[in-house]
């Protein structure tokens, strides 16, 4: 798979993403008017969240760092019949431990709820209902941590059309639910969506592995030789994951604590975190995805210039997508949020308090996207256990900045917070690998970042500029457009090799 293939890949991604992001705003949209950053809120996204983040600690991190390197070595060696065996054996061990914890949470969901959320404590209505709300929840983990293991398996047979327009289901099945559900049993018809949505995902994926010869079949058992190599990558990646998700747990902990944060401040991280996924997700994450089977198969033919230089070429990449998204975030960010958000019980407080949260997530969207990158080489060289060390760091530092910063900034300082630690982790796993393997083509790479933050710079002054003359909706539309143009220029005028190559490729496509 050569860059024009990886460009291809990310764009099968991105588009699957970027629909279901659109469905997703969509759903938010419907979300805030029904609910705001009200009681009823903040308890879905607490229940929500603790299922949600438990899949990348057992789904998504066992796709990414275990199941694609180990199977796309069977591929590699023309082994499709270990292949297939492998890949059901997985399949077993993958249900059976997803219903176990799931079993386990439901039981102890009381205490999960007040670890999570120690601001609830003082509000025993808040926290009956999101206790409620996320035993309900809990088996979306066996949907969606099965929907990540057929990911795995069909990114490893370079499918990623299935698994990237999976996610639109559950954001239709929450719309409709908000629709028909909502007024009539009230947040519980997000619940019921939820559900609804994850097994329309895994049902898409598993009918297009049955397609391509890949079936489930139990009794193949739990065990294989493979599964103790999986075992090996995917612990330590776990326990990476397990960091990076007391990252976010202690920033829902503080973000609860509505005395020193002000109220709705889960409900405010939530919707500012999803406007800033929208550029990572469509891109940061989608080049990551569709890099890694490519990654993988360079160590294993022992090509490290190859590695190196998709990591070169993907980092710069990122750097021209993820710059301008974060300078018009960051600029644009409260008319954004009152265009999409702010009706119903979504106030001008709601919007003031999520911008808040916004601008400062924007500082570290770079970081984001780069931490994406630099991870998946990592596990590409069947390394989970550097990422975990850094992200270690990288948490007690944003929980400390935390402590820090909440008291002056509220918000704004957890986000803040966030981005600067997001950082750290970045530059840190940048100079191991570097000191691992050699050269990366940091001249190169920083020549880049430099020139398009330099465009980034001008766009965000035109954004500025055009803003202040409108701020209806239209008016925010046209700021767009003319930013999109002078970034553009601009980034002519400095010579930003990967913007004119971009062009190219898509002008030999057409």
């Amino acid at each position: 798979m050569n860059k024009k293939h990886l460009i291809k890949s990310t764009g099968v991604i991105g588009l699957g993403t970027a629909i279901s992001r659109v469905l997703g705003f969509v759903r938010d949209i419907f979300i805030a008017n029904f609910f705001g950053t009200g009681l009823a809120a903040q308890a879905f996204f607490v229940a929500f969240r603790i299922p949600n983040s438990l899949r990348d600690l057992v789904g998504e991190g066992a796709a990414n760092a275990a199941i694609v390197p180990v199977l796309t070595g069977y591929k590699a060696r023309g082994e499709k019949k270990e292949f297939l065996r492998v890949s059901k054996v997985l399949f077993n061990i993958s249900f059976a431990s997803l219903s176990v914890l799931t079993l386990i949470g439901i039981i102890i969901s009381p205490l999960i709820v007040r670890l999570i959320a120690p601001g609830f404590i003082r509000e025993p209505s808040t926290l009956e209902l999101t206790i409620q709300l996320n035993r309900t929840i809990f088996p979306y983990l066996i949907l969606i941590g099965l929907t990540a293991y057929t990911m795995g398996v069909l990114n490893t047979e370079r499918h990623f059309a299935g698994p990237a327009f999976g996610p639109c289901f559950l954001n239709i099945a929450l719309i409709l639910a908000i629709l028909w559900l909502c007024p009539k049993i009230g947040v519980m018809g997000l619940v019921i969506g939820v559900l609804a949505g994850g097994v329309l995902q895994l049902a898409l994926n598993v009918v297009v592995m049955y397609r391509k010869g890949i079936t489930i079949d139990f009794r193949e058992g739990f065990s294989h030789p493979a599964v103790k190599k999986i075992g090996a990558l995917l612990i330590p990646r776990a326990f990476g994951s397990a960091i990076y998700q007391i990252n976010i747990f202690v920033d829902t902990m503080l973000a609860s604590l509505s005395w020193i944060v002000g109220s709705g401040g889960v409900a405010a991280l939530y919707y500012a975190n999803r406007l800033i996924q929208f550029p990572l997700a469509i891109f940061g994450l989608a080049l990551a995805q569709a890099a890694l089977p490519k990654m993988s198969h360079e160590f294993s033919a022992n090509d490290m210039t190859g590695l190196k230089d998709t990591l070169s070429f993907s980092l710069r990449m990122t750097f021209l997508i993820m710059i301008p998204a974060s300078v018009g975030l960051a600029v644009l960010g409260m008319p954004i949020i009152k265009m999409l958000f702010q009706r119903g019980e979504f106030t001008d407080y709601s919007t003031y308090i999520t911008n808040s949260a916004l601008f400062f997530y924007a500082f570290g969207l770079c970081a984001y996207g780069g931490i994406k990158l630099l991870v998946t080489c990592f596990y590409s060289m069947h390394d989970t256990m550097t990422p975990v060390k850094t992200a270690l760091i990288s948490v007690i530092l944003n929980v400390a900045l935390n402590l820090i910063l909440m008291w002056p900034m509220k918000l704004g300082g957890l986000a803040l917070a966030t981005s600067i630690s997001a950082t750290v982790n970045f530059l840190m796993l940048y100079f191991i690998l570097k000191k691992r393997i050699g050269r990366l083509g940091t001249k190169e790479i920083a020549g880049s970042f430099i020139r398009v933050l330099l465009a980034g710079i001008i766009m965000g002054m035109v954004l500025k500029f055009t803003l202040a003359l409108t701020a209806s909706v239209t008016g925010v539309l046209l700021s767009m457009a003319a930013g999109a143009l002078a970034f553009i220029a601009a980034a002519y005028i400095f010579r930003v090799k990967e913007l004119e190559r971009a062009f190219a490729w898509a002008s030999k496509r057409r």
